[in-house]
């Protein structure tokens, strides 16, 4: 046995020999950067040890029999070896090995020019460490030092000689020193069926955005129909991108869509914004032309003034019904058009903007008017201003004001200014609070016109508030588990003297739904065209359960409302209800009753009838990981009685159901569904499934899904499974949480 060890190479040769592992460990990864050697590896001595070595100092260094060669982390064996040191090259032959950074690599015969960086290695077979990726190829060949041509090369992150998964390239062109990746025919292989090909592909050696083609998407659109998408990303810059896809619907045509995304910074501050826009020209079934536009954008110009926009648009009332492939989309209806502009200060802010709305009615309005979606009046402009400071010797203060121009096509359209104005003297001590306040609700209407009523109005009314409260606490324990138990009782009286508005007009204002937050409200009105008169005293309770960590365990609370004068101010159309002395009984609970097991509770119960208004009862398992079970029921008296039940669970150690049902009690009919299975493999995963939801008033959609997932490389299928079980499942969970949402 002989050992050998060479002086530092000259800055050139050390390179080069780096770029023996880099290049080697590069074209057979995509999804992973090849590994760079530290800065100071450069430095290092190459060792040698063989049985023999030979050959003239001067001239090549020959290795023969259980050839090593080390440097730093670097280390390679073989039968035999060559250095010849005029043409700076290495050869080895029989049995070769490579290890660097924990990555193997196995070939049978390898050249290399250190100094150009060229050369050659056969049959080589790989290991990864970082991503446990491996493959083999027929040859390799080194066109530089950053960049290498692989030749019927493979790739799978799964273990075993025989994997489940791979790819096969006839020829792939890796080019370290811009992160690129070029392959050319690649098939991708599942239990050695073939099941995806394409005639060229690019991506990023790093596994960082590239431009490129992304994995089709084959499914079915919101009426059932076989639809095939194929996008395409551009990646403009670190902080910009855009994809673009055409969408083929077999049974309406091409639409084409592009998605841009933009972030970044200037002097005066960050921005940021998204644009998406489909569209599809001369639809088979509508003969027309059909589109959709939504775009945000919000930017800073100084730590002071920002604007921003919200647009969005589309071509005629059906367009989300028949092109919408979830619920919360095929349930928008009022599309919002906004610019805005904000400056704000310590202690003061102004708003300005310009505000429309476009509505889609729905497709049985015209039958049926009672399903028509009245459109909001248009704001063109309003301005807001607000100032206020806090603890001012003692008092807080606050001033909000508003001028706005309300449009309509068919209604009255006016001008509308408002000023608010309040102040407060908070005592606050320990175990108590008493709060006084004093509000001064201005405004004034001028209208276009009114309906044979006075074209300019105005009204100015006080309002007098006192909030007053205790806290109690004592030592506790809840299911076995120590905790604080506090009793807060709490006090809210609000004084507001009536005055007749039934000639002031409905801009932006309607009647808050009674909640425990409304409760400490001085106004049951939202928006500023009502100020109801109060005359009344909320009562409320709350106890809480509190762990030695000061996380709250359990929450228990229930209030009521007493008025001591009817409240007498309306929305017009309402009808004069029976005089009351007292609101619904709200009760309410929620927390973590048991580890894993939490609980929401609220019923709200009408003393006057002797019967529950609304209930509302929600429970959440977690017992473990990828196991979660929901339950909900919903009840509000004469609208409607729900029932839904959702949840993950492990049916066997590899297969996962997921699944929901919203059913109506009331109406005996299923409003939407969800069912799926999932089966996790080492290195793959499976998911299938179809949902079923409204689109509109009388149509639903129906899309089936399945895709098959490659851990490190992409999913291919139809639809998209996990955005419908990540939105109807609370709680659901990736089976790979390794590689995040998408």
């Amino acid at each position: 046995m002989s050992w050998f060890t060479a002086l530092p190479f000259p800055q050139r040769r050390a390179v080069a020999l780096s770029a023996l592992v880099t290049v080697a460990s590069g074209p057979l990864h995509a999804q992973v950067a090849p590994a760079v050697p530290p800065a100071n590896e450069q430095d290092l001595p190459v060792t040698v040890r063989a049985e023999e070595i030979g050959g003239r100092p001067d001239r090549e260094i020959n290795l023969n029999r259980d050839v090593e060669i080390t440097r730093g982390q670097t280390r390679m064996t073989a039968d035999t070896a060559c250095y010849r040191l005029v043409e700076d090259e290495v050869t080895a032959s029989g049995n070769v090995n490579m290890w660097r950074f924990g990555d193997r690599y196995q070939g049978d015969a390898l050249q290399l020019n250190l100094e150009t960086g060229r050369g050659w290695v056969l049959n080589p077979q790989y290991r990864l460490q970082m991503n446990n990726a491996q493959g083999r190829a027929d040859r390799i060949d080194f066109l530089g030092e950053n960049e290498a041509l692989v030749v019927d090369g493979t790739y799978s992150t799964c273990e075993g000689t025989d994997p489940d998964w791979y790819l096969k390239s006839s020829t792939l062109r890796l080019d370290s020193g811009r992160d690129v990746g070029t392959a050319g025919k690649t098939i991708i292989y599942f239990k050695d069926v073939p099941i995806l090909g394409t005639p060229a592909m690019s991506f990023s050696l790093s596994g960082a955005r590239r431009s490129g083609w992304l994995p089709p998407s084959i499914g079915f659109g919101s009426k059932g129909k076989t639809e095939i998408m194929v996008p395409y990303y551009f990646n403009i810059a670190p902080n910009r991108d855009l994809t673009v896809f055409p969408r083929m619907m077999f049974d309406r045509g091409l639409q084409l869509g592009a998605t841009g995304r933009y972030i970044g910074a200037t002097d005066g501050g960050t921005y940021g914004g998204e644009t998406h826009f489909e569209g599809l020209r001369n639809d088979r079934i509508s003969k027309t032309d059909r589109w959709l536009v939504d775009s945000l954008h919000n930017q800073q110009l100084s730590p002071s003034w920002s604007y921003g926009w919200n647009l969005h648009a589309a071509s005629d009332d059906q367009y989300l019904s028949d092109f919408s492939r979830s619920v919360s989309t095929s349930a928008e209806r009022q599309l919002v058009r906004e610019v805005y502009t904000s400056y704000a200060t310590q202690y003061w802010n102004l708003t300005a903007r310009a505000q429309n709305f476009q509505v889609l009615q729905e497709p049985a309005a015209a039958a049926n008017p009672a399903l028509t979606i009245p459109k909001p009046y248009a704001r063109l402009p309003q301005i807001n201003f607000h100032t206020g400071r806090f603890d001012v010797n003692g008092f807080d203060w606050a001033i909000d004001a508003e001028a706005t121009r309300f449009t309509h096509s068919t209604w009255d359209s006016g001008n509308r200014a408002v000023m608010i104005s309040q102040v407060s003297y908070p005592w606050v001590r320990p175990g108590y609070y008493i709060t006084p306040k004093v509000m001064l609700h201005a405004s004034k209407y001028d209208m276009d016109s009114n309906a044979g009523r006075p074209t300019s109005l105005s009204r100015t009314l006080p309002t007098f508030s006192v909030d007053a409260g205790m806290v109690f606490e004592r030592e506790a324990s809840l299911f076995g588990t120590a905790a604080t138990q506090t009793l807060e009782p709490r006090l809210f009286y609000v004084r507001t003297p009536y005055k007749n508005q039934d000639d002031f007009p409905i801009f932006d204002t309607g009647e808050a739904g009674f909640s425990y937050a409304q409760l400490f409200s001085e106004n049951r009105f939202v928006g500023n065209d009502r100020v109801s008169d109060a005359n009344q005293l909320t009562a409320a309770v709350v106890s809480r359960f509190i762990e030695g960590s000061g996380a709250e365990r359990l929450r228990l609370a229930f209030g009521q409302r007493f008025y001591f004068t009817e409240p007498r101010v309306q929305l017009p159309g309402r009808p004069v209800q029976d005089r009351k002395d007292r609101s619904d009984l709200l009760l309410a609970a929620s927390g973590r009753v048991i580890e894993n097991l939490n609980v929401d509770a609220s019923v709200q119960y009408d003393a006057t009838s002797s019967s529950v208004y609304s209930r509302n009862y929600g429970v959440r398992w977690t017992p473990g990981l990828l196991k979660v079970l929901n339950a909900e029921y919903r009840y509000v008296r004469d609208s409607f009685r729900n029932a839904d039940i959702s949840g993950q669970w492990p049916l066997s150690k590899r297969w996962f159901g997921v699944g929901r049902v919203s059913y109506s009690l009331q109406d005996h009919k299923v409003l939407e569904s969800l069912v799926g299975l999932e089966y996790k493999a080492d290195c793959w995963i499976f998911r299938m499934g179809a949902q079923r939801f409204v689109t509109a008033a009388q149509s639903t959609s129906t899309p089936v899904f399945f895709q098959l997932e490659l851990n490190g490389l992409s999913g291919i299928g139809m639809g998209n499974p996990l955005d419908s079980f990540y939105k109807s499942i609370p709680g659901y969970t990736r089976l790979n949480t390794n590689v995040g949402r998408p």
